[in-house]
């Protein structure tokens, strides 16, 4: 599995950055260009002490003092969300919504990505709430080249 990621990897644009969910030890493995943690993961300190400091880390939030606690750690981006309702995890966090993405650009001058619920119909929304960019899961499985595309075309 990892040499299929390895080969993948080398056909992709050097801007695009590949993050491992959760795994330290498996983004290493995998030559990937970061991992991303939740609130219940590896502390980002911990991470950092593993991964080093050339790969990207960055840190779930869903509230304030969340995003307060991962600001001050060495992240170098920080989620917030759901902003709206999703269906991609069993028990979701109570909605932020628009507002709550504005609250968190104001507490953060990190990168400020947004996940939970995003789609093509309101992602410019979410950009222009404060977001530098989105997280998407549900929009992107119907039809993903289709899909990709219009975010990128809705996004630029």
């Amino acid at each position: 599995m990892l040499e299929h990621v390895r080969e993948f990897k080398k056909h992709l644009d050097h801007s695009v950055k590949m993050i491992m969910n959760d795994r330290a030890d498996l983004c290493l493995s995998a030559g990937f260009d970061g991992v991303h943690v939740g609130q219940e993961d590896l502390s980002p300190e911990s991470v950092r002490a593993i991964i080093g400091p050339e790969r990207w880390l960055g840190v779930s939030t869903h509230n304030p003092e969340q995003l307060r606690e991962a600001d001050l750690t060495s992240a170098d981006y920080v989620v917030i969300g759901p902003v709206f309702a999703t269906s991609s995890k069993e028990n979701p966090d109570p909605v932020v919504g628009l507002d709550g993405v504005r609250r968190a650009r104001a507490l953060t001058r990190k990168p400020l990505v947004a996940i939970g619920g995003i789609t093509r119909a309101n992602a410019f929304s979410v950009i222009d709430a404060g977001a530098d960019s989105v997280a998407v899961i549900s929009d992107l499985l119907r039809d993903p080249r289709k899909s990709a595309e219009e975010f990128f075309r809705i996004l630029r």
